[in-house]
């Protein structure tokens, strides 16, 4: 099951179940058991001791903010848990505020199985099935933005920032996130990406790579961003992604695929480079520093 604890607690069990699995294409697994448990994120004061850094280290002493990371990249996280998973460490962390205790900031990096997922106002105008019998599970959560869809071959990086760390300004978090995803598909793939104005997300031409939706409590920023990287795009096809009818949705396969000759791509090799790029931008656009957080045991399910 999956874990919860408050900064100077024992950890507690949280009331859901937590099955992980690992995405197809990925290599075999190196744990041991049929049965995962999300970590007990935000039971340490800062990074863990025994935490390695990932990326962001500070040029000429300099300090950074530390920000430890749980790299489920290859694996399919059922939404409803990395949501409570979400929800938990924003509470505990909410009760940091003001005490002097808040030291880092979180990063969780994972896919989810196909899913549906509305904001606070969303409309169901926006589905073209009857929600009632949906072909994929359908949330409707406390971020902002219309409906999108998540699934396999999307990496989803869900940032737990306290922004009074950084800027308390959203318009540039929402900016700060489309700029990790610019730079990170120049830099690895030589993809071409922007802003469209009036719209969030990252665009490569009229097609959307990438969505961006957040909530925001006490100034702790919760919800990411999900970059379709290998995804397959059909499901996309049942709903009007974000509300933006004019425009359609990419995935940077598509888009390198269209320039291989008929290649074939390796997905598991694209999704590692998109993913450790990612890491490399974020902790750069962020100014943080990224600790590996190796205090849990990731168990396969079958």
């Amino acid at each position: 099951m999956a874990l919860s604890c408050s900064y100077g607690s024992h950890c507690a069990a949280l009331p859901f179940p937590a099955v992980v699995s690992r995405a197809a294409s990925s290599p075999p697994p190196r744990s041991r058991g049929r049965r995962s448990s999300l970590p007990p994120a935000g039971c340490f004061h800062g990074a863990p001791r025994d935490a390695a850094l990932v990326c962001g280290s500070a040029a000429g002493g300099v300090s950074r903010r530390r920000c430890e990371l749980f790299d489920l990249h290859q694996h399919i996280v059922p939404f409803a848990e990395s949501w409570a998973w979400q929800q938990s460490i924003v509470t505990r962390r909410k009760g940091l505020v003001g005490t002097g205790e808040d030291h880092s900031d979180t990063l969780i990096a994972l896919q989810h199985p196909p899913v549906y997922t509305l904001g606070t106002d969303s409309t169901e105008d926006y589905l073209h099935f009857d929600v009632k019998d949906a072909p994929f599970e359908v949330h409707r959560i406390d971020r902002g933005g219309e409906v999108t869809y998540h699934g396999p071959g999307q990496l989803v990086m869900y940032p737990i920032i306290n922004l009074r760390y950084h800027q308390m300004d959203l318009h540039w978090y929402f900016r700060s996130l489309e700029e990790v995803i610019i730079r990170a598909l120049q830099s690895a793939f030589s993809i071409k990406a922007s802003r469209v104005e009036g719209l969030t997300g990252v665009w490569v031409g009229d097609k959307k790579v990438a969505a961006i939706g957040i909530h925001v409590s006490r100034w702790i920023a919760y919800h990411g961003l999900a970059l379709n990287v290998t995804t397959d795009l059909t499901p996309f096809q049942l709903i009007v992604p974000c509300g933006v009818k004019d425009r359609g949705v990419g995935s940077i396969k598509e888009i390198l695929q269209m320039a291989s000759d008929g290649k074939e791509i390796d997905k598991t090799a694209l999704i590692d480079k998109a993913y450790r790029t990612l890491l490399k931008e974020f902790a750069e656009v962020f100014q943080i520093s990224l600790y590996h957080n190796p205090n849990w045991d990731l168990q396969e399910s079958n």
